[in-house]
Formats: structure tokens, C-alpha cells, sequence
């Protein structure tokens, strides 16, 4: 899934576990895993690393068909601006990338100038 998450998808969000600091971050991608727990460390099956996730509330109940709870995953890839500040999102994100600081539990995150363009083009245009 990507960025285009809504309040509905997240409802049962209780809070988010950052593994890394959201500020030192210009975007993150984040998707809806799922997951057999509800509020421990998510398995990452993906290249790249998790920085973060949503743990759910007691309320949360799991699909009724597969018995997996749908939580959000935070995550980058290899090739995202962090790793390398140069390389293809130099300028630009991936579709599903929002800006860490407007994540907060139950609410998506949303796309800003500094997620979007890079932190060179977004002081530039302060």
C-alpha cells in the first residue's frame, strides 16, 4: 500500500516505535504490513531497513480469514536519499515516502516540500 493511507486504516493505531530518529529523516516509506502480533517488533522481509512501526490497541481484532493484524511499517531502502544523498532521490521521493514528522498514531503521514524535494531545495525556498 502506499502513502495514500487513510484515518480508517489506522484506527486501531495506540502508538508509533520509532527504531530511529524521525528528525535526522527527509522522508520514510511506510506501507501496511501484517503481522501476527498487534504490539511487538514487526518481521522486515523487505532490502533496506525498518525504522519504524504502529503497535495497535487491546481493541484490535485480527482478519477474521487469514487471523493477521494490519499495522504500519516504516521503512528505507538502499537507494532512499539517506543512504545515498546523491543518487536518485536527490530530489524527489517515492510515492509512498511522507515526511517523519507528520506521522503520529491513527493519522497518515503526509508529503511536505522537504520530504518531497530534499532538504538543499526546501531551504532554498524558505
Amino acid at each position: 500500500m502506499s502513502s495514500l493511507l487513510t484515518e480508517s486504516d489506522l484506527a486501531r493505531e495506540h502508538d508509533v516505535v520509532w527504531l530511529e530518529d524521525p528528525e535526522t529523516l527527509d522522508y520514510v516509506r511506510q506501507t501496511l504490513d501484517k503481522t501476527r502480533r498487534r504490539n511487538t517488533k514487526p518481521p522486515y522481509l523487505r532490502d533496506g531497513r525498518m525504522v519504524g512501526y504502529a503497535r495497535l490497541d487491546d481493541g484490535a481484532e485480527p482478519d477474521p480469514d487469514s487471523g493477521l493484524y494490519k499495522r504500519r511499517v516504516f521503512f528505507l531502502l538502499p537507494h532512499d536519499r539517506d543512504s545515498l544523498p546523491h543518487g536518485l532521490y536527490q530530489e524527489g521521493a517515492p510515492g509512498e515516502a511522507v515526511d517523519p514528522r507528520t506521522i503520529a498514531p491513527k493519522k497518515p503521514g503526509t508529503k511536505t516540500e522537504r520530504s518531497q524535494r530534499g532538504p538543499g531545495v526546501a531551504a532554498a525556498t524558505s
